[in-house]
Order: structure tokens, then sequence, then C-alpha cells
């Protein structure tokens, strides 16, 4: 169903989803199947309730506590299903998928195993013209060494559908010059570069992961509403934003950028990023925590004042910004 000031003709558009956690995808009822596969009984009703927060650390710890659960590789791949068949209700036709390789680890899983899955889980999905590629992505607050072993495991997969690496979690823990080595060795491996930045943080930190660590696109980035030149330097640069409203506004990440109490989604300043010029992509994050899907994001941005030819172009940008070459992402 095509939610409300979402017009027909933008809600038929293929789009992409570019950031996007598979750990935040599971729908109630997935959970409760994986939870009961290790032994736990919980209705949807309880799992909601899970995915009910008010501010940034709740949000994190019902992440983990959702992710506790993912501990074979057969986990992965009722996941991946999960969020493959949802995709498609959003006429997602490429996704670059974030996978919480620095939680594998931490639990002593095999990534490699956990991939492999993944990949057999999300094939058959091609021929349905949805394509998967994946971000490895490391905790921020684990530091240096458990990042560069996200790098590592990335080499070992030796695989091309893994298009970039990326660091998120905590980003006023570990300070960005930390790990200037692991983005080094990330780009001699071929891969991409990503970092959450400006989520809950000052625009600093936006900054840093442009400057330090050679960043090409930034995760939120919500902050830079507060720094003029910093605006000015995404938008000479051409480094996309990836905006993901409803996860600012749950998270309370909007509302604190903006130093207030509460914020609205017509607060958000989405409209002024694109008017300025920088690359913006609209995604979910973790649309099953949030209560989002795509289509909904896109009902958002009519609500904050974007027309109709400026939501097709953000449509046109995510395609324009993906880590494929561009014959890859219109779908199989």
């Amino acid at each position: 169903m095509t939610p409300p000031l979402l017009s027909d003709r933008i809600a038929s558009l293929p789009k992409t989803e570019l950031h996007l956690h598979l750990e935040g995808s599971i729908q109630p009822a997935t959970v409760c199947a994986l939870t009961a596969r290790h032994g736990v009984v919980m209705t949807q009703e309880e799992v909601r309730q899970r995915y009910g927060y008010r501010d940034f650390p709740e949000f994190i710890e019902a992440f983990k506590w959702v992710a506790s659960f993912l501990r074979e590789p057969q986990d992965y791949a009722l996941i991946a299903r999960d969020l493959a068949e949802h995709l498609l209700t959003q006429r997602v036709v490429y996704a670059e998928v974030t996978l919480s390789i620095g939680v594998m680890l931490l639990r002593k899983q095999k990534p490699e195993a956990n991939f492999e899955a993944l990949l057999r889980a999300t094939e058959p999905f091609e021929s349905r013209r949805l394509r998967f590629r994946w971000v490895f992505d490391a905790a921020r607050q684990f530091g240096a060494a458990a990042a560069m072993e996200v790098v590592e495991s990335a080499k070992r997969c030796n695989s091309k559908a893994i298009v970039a690496f990326g660091i998120g979690g905590d980003e006023l823990s570990v300070p960005a010059k930390e790990f200037r080595g692991v983005f080094d060795r990330a780009a001699q491996l071929g891969l991409h570069r990503l970092m959450h930045a400006g989520e809950i943080g000052g625009p600093e930190k936006i900054r840093e992961a442009i400057e330090l660590l050679g960043a090409e696109r930034i995760g939120h980035g919500i902050a830079a509403i507060n720094d003029p030149q910093l605006m000015d330097l995404l938008a000479e640069r051409k480094i996309p934003l990836e905006i993901c409203p409803a996860s600012n506004l749950r998270t309370g990440a909007l509302a604190r950028q903006l130093r207030r109490e509460n914020a609205t989604i017509e607060d958000h300043p989405l409209p002024k990023f694109l008017r300025h010029g920088i690359p913006v992509v609209l995604s979910t994050d973790d649309p099953a925590m949030f209560h989002t899907t795509l289509d909904e994001e896109y009902a958002s941005s009519a609500r904050m004042g974007l027309q109709e030819d400026e939501l097709a172009r953000v449509v046109e940008m995510g395609f324009e910004h993906t880590f494929s070459p561009a014959g890859e992402t219109r779908g199989a």
C-alpha cells in the first residue's frame, strides 16, 4: 500500500537501499522464529516491545539483543531471505547491506561461513531483479585492532560481492585517527570506505571521516547542518550523505543535532542538504527496528517539503552513488 503523500509515480520507480543493516531488518515474526530455534519462545508483541526505545543507547541495546540470536550460518540465511522478500515489496532492485562482522568476530563466529550462507540465500533473488552487495562493518567502540580483523575477514572471503568496509557503532568512542591504517588497508584491498559520522556526534566527526580516513559516503551526517563550511565541502566533493529520517527521529539524533528536546519529521535537514547541492541517498537503516519502509521514508521526505521532481532526483542519486558499476544496479 502506497503511503499518503507518496505519488504512484515515485512509489513505482525501481530503487536502491544503500544504508541498511541486516541485523536491524528482522521483522517480529522472523525474530520469533529465530529465538525459537535457540529455545526462547516469544510473541510478536513482546518483540515489538523490545523494538521500542527513547534514545540512541536504548536502540543499541535492542540491536545487541536481537543480534544475540544470530548464532549459526542458517540464522543469517533465514533473515537474509526475509529481508529480500521485504525489499521486493518496496521495488528495491539493488541493495548494499551492512553486516556486523565485528560482532560476529567478538562472538567467536566464523564470518566466512556466515557470509557463504548469505550468498546462497540471496543468489536466487537475482532472477527476481534484486541484487545484493555487502558492506563489512566494524564497531568503532571495539577499537582499531578489531576493525582490522574485519578488513582481513573481507580479504579471506575473497568475493566481488563485498564492495565496502565501514565503521558504525558509537562515534563518540575511539578517535577517527586511530583507524587510519585500517582504512588504508581496506583501500589497498580495493574496498570502498564508509563511516557513520555526524549522527549523534558533531560536524567534526564528518570532517575527520573524510579528511583522515578517506570516507566516500557518510552514514547519516545530519550534523553537517551545523557547519556551513562543511556543507560546502560535501557539495563541492560530491560526497553523499546516507539519510535515514525515521532512524534520526526514533534515536533522538535529530533532536540532539537541532539542540531541541523533541523534533518532528518536518524539522529534518534533508531538503536543505539536497538544495545545497549535497548528494543524498535515502535509506531505512534498521527498518524493522524503526518501524519503517523505504516507501515511508520517501513519504516522509514529501512531508519535509520535497517536490516530486526532487524525490525522483533522490531515487536517481541512489543509483548514481552505489559502489557497483552502473550495469549491475538496475536489476538482473
